[in-house]
């Protein structure tokens, strides 16, 4: 589709979700795709698989960033990426969201003068706290082409004073990321059977956010709120490695004894398991988005967030602790009527061509050489 030169768009990531939400794009750039992949996600479990379920074409991959203090990724990112990019020059470099990775191409991209497309852009929790609010409203200030994912994300943006016409709403690629990876009906029940579950009759949990694993009383009260959801209906849980050393190191080992507990799961998975999940409970800001293309209910562990679109009707904010429960049984009372309810509302986050329109804009830029002259 993009008829570009080969390895002309650097597309920088490192974690999971944005391996997720690039596929699509980097699909449709076909050759004219660079991945240079950090490390930020750094094991075959996290990472490899994915690479390897989602088709993404082998990396450049970058050493000695995963697992490390935010200031050393970061900082080691930035010497290799610049060494990349002087050594191959790209026409442009994409990022997606909020990750180190993506501040990290945002800055070699800034500091080299090539084009910066930021995908996801505009999303505010206005949390101070979030490492990850810090590094989007970086790259919003240096970014010459901003694809919002939703208005409200353009309107956060121009409350900033960025220049309505640095500033795109293409939708979120979660959308066809979603459409894309769902397995089939008879894969879904097949991983179904495999677990001993049934559709409609069960929760489906992740943990793994700083706020709840850092601190072992907000890790206890998380876990101890599903430990009982679990006496109620089975409660799965894809259990982050992080978030396992945080419960080994607070002794926290016996609450996870009442779950389902499983390694983390490839992306085709986890959708199987959340299209047929009474509840999802999570403090990750991707789900949030993926259960409304799903059209499945959300209890959201968070202090806050960035994805205020999916509120009311497919999720729900709460902390650790009794109202996570509170929330979590409010929303299995709706029932097969509540989530039909769901199923039949569009998702705010776009109609699944977000990819596609981020492509027509690289295409453009790169053509030009900046934004200025397309805007």
């Amino acid at each position: 589709m993009s008829a570009l030169p080969p390895r002309s768009i650097a597309v920088v990531l490192g974690t999971r979700p944005e391996l997720v939400k690039l596929t699509e794009l980097i699909r449709l750039l076909g050759p004219a795709a660079h991945v240079v992949h950090t490390g930020q996600h750094y094991d075959e479990e996290l990472s490899g698989r994915f690479l390897t379920d989602l088709c993404i074409p082998e990396p450049t991959y970058l050493t000695g960033i995963g697992g490390r203090p935010r200031a050393v990724q970061i900082s080691a990112a930035l010497a290799q990426l610049d060494a990349v990019f002087c050594a191959e020059p790209p026409r442009a470099v994409v990022v997606q969201g909020d990750t180190n990775a993506a501040l990290s191409g945002a800055l070699v991209a800034n500091a080299r003068a090539i084009p910066l497309v930021h995908v996801e852009a505009g999303l505010r929790s206005h949390d101070r706290n979030m490492p990850e609010e810090h590094n989007r409203v970086l790259i919003d200030r240096i970014a010459d082409v901003l694809c919002a994912a939703t208005p409200k994300n353009r309107d956060n943006l121009l409350a900033e004073g960025i220049p309505a016409g640095r500033i795109e709403v293409t939708g979120n690629t979660v959308v066809e990321a979603v459409r894309g990876q769902l397995p089939t009906s008879a894969q879904r029940f097949a991983e179904l059977g495999r677990l001993g579950l049934v559709s409609d009759g069960y929760v489906l949990a992740t943990v793994h956010r700083p706020e709840n694993t850092d601190d072992p009383a907000s890790l206890r009260a998380v876990l101890a709120e599903l430990a009982s959801l679990a006496a109620e209906l089975p409660v799965v849980l894809p259990l982050h490695p992080r978030t396992r050393a945080r419960v080994e190191a607070a002794g926290l080992a016996e609450l996870l004894d009442p779950l389902l507990v499983t390694p983390p799961l490839g992306y085709r998975t986890f959708l199987a398991l959340a299209q047929h999940a009474a509840l999802l409970v999570s403090d990750s800001g991707g789900v949030q988005e993926e259960v409304t293309v799903l059209g499945r209910p959300l209890v959201v562990v968070r202090n806050s967030t960035e994805r205020p679109e999916a509120m009311p009707d497919f999720a729900e904010l709460v902390g650790p602790g009794r109202q996570l429960g509170e929330a979590a049984r409010r929303r299995l009372a709706s029932g097969e009527a509540g989530r039909a309810r769901l199923a039949s509302l569009p998702s705010p986050f776009g109609d699944g061509l977000a990819s596609r329109r981020v492509v027509a804009l690289l295409v453009g830029l790169a053509a030009r050489g900046s934004y200025a002259a397309v805007a």
